[in-house]
């Protein structure tokens, strides 16, 4: 058998972003509770955060537009985010209130992302990020953390979590998150 790069490339890209996913879900985590929400999307779901995207831009984030046409360059990505309202218990007063249970009190809500938040759950989530791009320089594919595909994902129901962030992956030969031109 003789296989080509078009025969396996949508199978590399999957297998490479499970195990992606594999090095966020095992990242270091707050107390060992696991907060993290991780999920997969390809092929026509791309051009749905694409097109969700496309018309966040008429809020005035023209930057919507760039990403929108990074995503459509990518052949999936790699959705994570955290839930933020259940707090470590240290009281460290990172979110903005003097204790957690201060912060418990606090009316969430929010227009893109839902808040307050832990910051220890935001440190997961970071550290969870870090985890799943850093595997994906060493295994090769090219990715980039945006947040913008982050909302448009909460925004269509894909994520629950309260903070979303996207992680487009490609396997192409010039990577096509850096070196972007501005879409008028």
């Amino acid at each position: 058998m003789i296989l080509n790069e078009e025969d396996f490339k949508k199978e590399g890209i999957r297998l490479a972003a499970f195990l992606m996913a594999e090095s966020a879900r095992t990242a270091p985590k707050s107390k060992g509770e696991d907060v993290i929400e991780i999920v997969y999307a390809d092929g026509n779901e791309l051009e749905k955060l694409a097109l969700k995207m496309e018309e966040l831009a008429s809020g005035g984030d023209r930057d919507f537009l760039r990403d929108a046409e990074s995503l459509r360059k990518s052949q999936a990505v790699l959705l994570l985010g955290a839930k933020g309202e259940k707090t470590v218990g240290v009281n460290c007063g990172a979110c903005g209130f003097e204790s957690c249970a201060e912060f418990k009190k606090a009316q969430r809500g929010g227009e893109n992302f839902i808040g307050p938040n832990c910051a220890f759950r935001m440190i997961d989530l970071g550290i969870a990020l870090g985890s799943a791009v850093k595997l994906s320089a060493v295994i090769g594919v090219d990715t980039r953390i945006m947040y913008r595909i982050g909302i448009a994902a909460k925004k269509l129901g894909m994520v629950d979590a309260d903070v979303v962030m996207g992680i487009p992956i490609s396997a192409t030969g010039k990577s096509p998150y850096f070196d972007r031109a501005f879409k008028k």
